[in-house]
């Protein structure tokens, strides 16, 4: 029996013109945004704010008049997307309820005006998946998602986790690999075969700390999983990176939030020079809290530059606990904050 390929000649226009055919048909690409059942879905590219959740003043519930403003912030001065119940949203301390009325809010609010992705993550595989397809059903562009976390789930588990997700929904899935927070890292050949065999799985947040792990995800995939950096902005984007997951953007996002049109336009040099400021805001907070200070600082942050977020929910240590460390810190941070501002205007962003 002959095969499609005997009938062509083995060399030439033609041969290779078929060739390319058969590869697209094989893995097709997924640049385009094209989810499952043929939706266009929007692309991700830039630096997205990951936000923190505004509470009322007791944490007993959800502030949206602040958070309305903060989204309105956010579009004014041309963040291109946003995740919320990410990390430094703490999504652990929200109720099933509280996670309806944030992901509508955002996505009502937002109204197309820019992505909006949603952290769906959970220890427990049905939760994940019911809470990826509540995201779905309100209308999130897609999803970011650690694996189960505490447990040290097997790569087999961690497989199954992802699949039982993407067999759910058609949007994107965001890995997120962060084994500071989940005690579990994702190597570059699990990436690479989660995003192969798995529709949905499109990009990843890369927070391992080990920048080489940017272009080792690229190259297993075949290019096809694109990498959002979780540090390391400028570095991680000239070794193939094509976006930042961003907490700096709860407060000073203009310079933190449109870097990426500086590393895309060239101006590597105007990029690191908004990134050295950015970066001493991360050790700064680091030094006080190396896992949690982000949530925070954020909101302590956000309110010095006027845009009230409330205080982080128990166990985390508020602001007003933090007494006269939390305030020495800040009179270092602002400083910083207002640098990056200044030379983001500067460069005319």
């Amino acid at each position: 029996m002959s095969r499609p390929g005997d009938l062509l000649p083995a060399t030439g226009p033609t041969w290779r013109f078929f060739g390319t055919l058969l590869e697209i048909l094989r893995y097709p690409p997924r640049v385009a945004g094209l989810a499952t059942g043929g939706m266009m879905a929007k692309e991700f590219r830039g630096s997205y704010t990951v936000s923190v959740t505004p509470f009322t003043e007791d944490g007993s519930g959800i502030d949206f008049g602040a958070l309305k403003n903060f989204l309105d912030w956010q579009l004014e001065v041309g963040v291109p997307g946003v995740i919320a119940l990410g990390s430094t949203g703490e999504f652990l301390t929200v109720s099933d309820e509280e996670r309806r009325q944030i992901v509508e809010t955002y996505v009502n609010h937002i109204d197309g005006r820019m992505p909006v992705i949603i952290g769906t993550m959970n220890a427990h595989t049905p939760n994940a998946v019911r809470h990826s397809r509540q995201a779905e059903d309100l209308g999130a562009d897609g999803v970011m998602i650690i694996p189960p976390y505490y447990y040290t789930p097997t790569d087999d588990e961690i497989f199954r986790y992802y699949e039982a997700i993407d067999a759910a929904i058609s949007i994107p899935i965001m890995l997120y690999n962060n084994p500071v927070t989940s005690n579990v890292d994702m190597s570059a050949k699990l990436q690479a075969k989660l995003c192969l065999e798995l529709e949905s799985v499109q990009y990843v947040k890369e927070s391992s700390l080990h920048l080489s792990r940017v272009p080792e995800v690229i190259e297993a995939s075949g290019g096809r999983m694109k990498v959002y950096a979780g540090e390391w902005v400028v570095d991680s984007y000239l070794l193939g990176a094509i976006g930042y997951v961003n907490p700096f953007g709860n407060y000073m996002p203009r310079a933190s939030g449109r870097i990426f049109e500086l590393l895309e336009a060239g101006r590597i040099d105007d990029a690191r020079a908004i990134w050295r400021p950015i970066d001493r805001i991360e050790h700064t907070i680091a030094e006080g809290h190396p896992t949690y200070g982000h949530q925070c600082y954020s909101k302590a942050l956000a309110a010095a530059v006027g845009h009230p977020m409330g205080d982080v929910r128990a166990p985390l240590t508020t602001y007003a606990e933090l007494g006269e460390e939390g305030r020495e810190r800040m009179a270092r941070l602002m400083p910083l904050v207002e640098e990056a501002d200044s030379l983001a205007e500067s460069f005319g962003l």
